[in-house]
């Protein structure tokens, strides 16, 4: 998978570049401004001081800088940075000020969300076997005899049953301890990557993942089946890198953002430790696609960087990051995630340092009924960095039967701005 294609599956509201993307290839549909629209014009012009009131008429045209919420690296400005020549450890001081490289290892649990179904399926593998997880006794399953497919499927009080796949349909594998099932959940691994199948429709998606795929049981008493990919972190880091930024840009922004990618990825596992997964693979978390979505400019970067995390106060950073930040990062809340001007961000190739987008009064009164017909957006409170007094903290909308107040980040989500730093195009 290409981080183009990762794009299509992120949320609007995604903090990473894979984000961005999907508004280059498939603008907002706000920007499009229908006929319709001309009926619902409040008939004043714009005026804005960038703090104060502003009054619009149909299309609401607002222009913008940044994409996502702002936090830590600006994974265009990590590009811009290294094509002005900084190395990634310059690049990740600078974004995390305050952390320390230092050396990390370890497994990670990886909640595979479009798994949803009941059972766990792979294709055969050279030295597949499945594991208990309560007992940690593994057995290899056999080679050969027609079988194509293996798959793990919940079973009654918890349980896990093994089966295989052959001409004649699906039957259950014998367990060499006698029984027909696991009493818990179980775990396929190989010696080399599994080839994950997965239902679309009425054909079968396959997807490689290195490391072990185990089928857990989310609640006690739960008829449902997740599928979780156990894997060691830097083999983690190795399908998300290439997702998450292009793997032509410069090595060293490569190299940042897998420092990054490992550093969220330990945050999690030491949030988490003991839930039975500790990071998942959207944009919820960061986006990750296995071993299919590797690439070698990436997988050179993670090698580079193996093992290597952020800390602050010995413990792993929260390393978040965007698409852009704008010129500008915004507060975290953390003493690594400080607002601070960015200079690599604004380079020429750049798209999202800056933008513009039209919203037709309709969509906005549809958002919101109460307004009646919109008549006003009334910016009430900035971050005070950067251009127009930087990103909007409170804003209200005003129209002919009530006033909405927002934050910011309820305006972006509510109407898919690329980030909450904008004003209304005088």
């Amino acid at each position: 998978m290409t981080w183009q294609a990762a794009a299509r599956r992120r949320a609007a509201g995604g903090v990473g570049l894979a984000s961005a993307v999907a508004a280059l290839a498939l603008p907002s549909s706000l920007a499009a401004v229908p006929q319709a629209a001309v009926h619902h014009q409040s008939g004043v012009t714009a005026a804005s001081d960038g703090k104060g009131v502003a009054v619009v008429r149909s299309p609401l045209v607002l222009q913008g800088h940044g994409y996502g919420h702002g936090h830590g690296m600006s994974q265009y400005g990590a590009q811009g940075a290294a094509l002005q020549g900084l190395g990634y450890r310059s690049i990740v001081d600078f974004y995390y000020p305050g952390t320390r490289l230092r050396e990390y290892s370890g497994h990670i649990r990886v909640l595979l969300s479009a798994a949803v179904s009941s059972n766990l399926q792979v294709r055969p593998a050279k030295g597949l076997r499945v594991r208990n997880m309560a007992t940690g006794v593994a057995w290899r399953l056999p080679a050969g005899r027609g079988v194509d497919r293996w798959r793990l499927t919940g079973v009654d009080g918890g349980g896990t049953a093994v089966e295989s796949h052959d001409a004649r349909g699906w039957s259950r594998w014998p367990l060499p301890n006698g029984r027909t099932s696991l009493r818990a959940a179980a775990q396929f691994r190989a010696n080399g990557a599994l080839t994950l199948l997965q239902r679309d429709g009425a054909s079968m998606v396959a997807t490689r993942y290195r490391g072990g795929l185990r089928l857990v049981q989310p609640a006690a008493g739960s008829a449902s089946r997740d599928t979780v990919n156990v894997l060691g972190i830097d083999a983690y880091v190795s399908g998300v890198v290439p997702l998450e930024v292009p793997s032509s840009w410069e090595p060293a922004a490569l190299r940042a953002q897998s420092v990054a990618a490992r550093s969220y990825a330990a945050w999690h596992r030491a949030q988490y430790r003991d839930r039975y997964y500790h990071i998942c693979d959207t944009t919820s978390c960061q986006v990750y696609g296995g071993a299919a979505a590797e690439q070698p400019s990436t997988n050179a970067a993670v090698q580079a960087t193996s093992r290597e995390v952020l800390k602050h106060d010995g413990k792993p950073a929260l390393t978040q990051f965007s698409s852009s930040s704008g010129g500008w990062t915004a507060d975290g809340g953390l003493p690594y995630l400080r607002a601070q001007r960015d200079t690599f961000d604004g380079f020429s190739g750049n798209p999202m340092h800056t933008w513009t987008v039209s919203i037709p009064a309709a969509t906005v009164e549809r958002g919101y009924p109460a307004l009646g017909r919109f008549v006003s957006l009334r910016v009430v409170r900035r971050d005070g960095h950067g251009d127009w007094n930087g990103r909007v903290e409170q804003l209200r909308l005003v129209g002919t039967k009530g006033t909405v107040a927002l934050s910011g980040d309820d305006m972006r989500l509510r109407y898919g701005l690329r980030s909450s730093w904008f004003r209304v195009r005088p």
